[in-house]
């Protein structure tokens, strides 16, 4: 008798010691929603009991467990780098960063949890698919045209992703590649040939600024020779003589003689001037 009293005073220690390990009271953050799910000790079903929304507790309860699934927008890197860089069209290795943007549906995480492998959904079933795209696109470009389309390359990927998930809570709401390194030798190729272009570009700056000059040039004697040619039609014998006669008359005032006697030839009139005298 004392024996099968010891064994249920330790079945009931037994089972009192499991009760309150299997006590639990999930909890859940605010962004996150949680995928309640039971798990028996040693009776009953388990699996999927509710979804609650952070934050939050489920309460109290018998071996009940939570797998928070966060609901906010995040963004996954995917690095293309050293053995993982792009071959382009060109079959010139390009390094690169593509960027995700993603959230899940408010009340998916049922599903999240359930067909696509819970808190690890990104890892396990978008990562390699969006890598996958991330290359076909980049390939489609030679390298050096890769920055000129990254808004299009992006918006390829994203559409892709889109229609590949479209039935399914995740929501894909960009695609940005971006952080483009090219190999040494193709930047300094670049660097050489744009260095050569702007020296081409100021030749040809100081030669149109000569041809100015030289055009410039041109219109002042073309000026001065049609200037000169009015001058010539214009002038006269009489219109000669008068200017003759003025500039001796200047020189006659000058305060150095007292008496000139300016000579005019044959059509003029002799002028003397004596200083002192009014």
């Amino acid at each position: 008798m004392k024996r099968w009293t010891g064994l249920i005073i330790i079945a009931v220690a037994f089972m009192f010691a499991g009760g309150c390990v299997g006590l639990t009271n999930p909890e859940v953050e605010a962004g996150q929603e949680g995928y309640i799910f039971a798990r028996p000790y040693y009776i009953g079903h388990g699996g999927y009991v509710k979804t609650i929304k952070g934050p939050s507790r489920y309460g109290i309860t018998w071996r009940k467990f939570c797998v928070p699934i966060d609901m906010r927008t995040r963004t996954y890197t995917e690095p293309f780098i050293d053995a993982t860089s792009v071959l382009a069209k060109d079959n010139l290795r390009v390094e690169f960063q593509a960027h995700l943007i993603v959230h899940i549906k408010e009340g998916g995480s049922k599903v999240v949890v359930e067909k696509y492998q819970g808190e690890d959904w990104y890892q396990q079933v978008v990562s390699e698919v969006f890598r996958t795209h991330v290359r076909d696109e980049i390939q489609k470009y030679v390298s050096l045209e890769i920055k000129n389309n990254i808004g299009k390359i992006g918006k390829e990927i994203l559409l892709r992703l889109q229609e590949k998930y479209k039935d399914t809570p995740f929501v894909f709401e960009a695609v940005v590649v971006g952080n483009i390194q090219y190999p040494k030798n193709v930047t300094q190729a670049v660097s050489e040939k744009l260095a050569a272009t702007q020296k081409l570009e100021k030749a040809d700056i100081d030669i149109a600024i000569e041809r100015k000059k030289s055009e410039k040039r041109v219109v002042e004697a073309q000026g001065i020779a049609d200037a000169q040619k009015i001058i010539n039609a214009t002038l006269s014998e009489l219109y000669l003589q008068h200017e003759a006669i003025q500039a001796q008359l200047s020189m006659a005032k000058s305060p150095n003689h007292t008496t000139v006697y300016i000579p005019v030839g044959t059509n003029g009139i002799p002028l003397v001037y004596t200083m002192g005298k009014k």
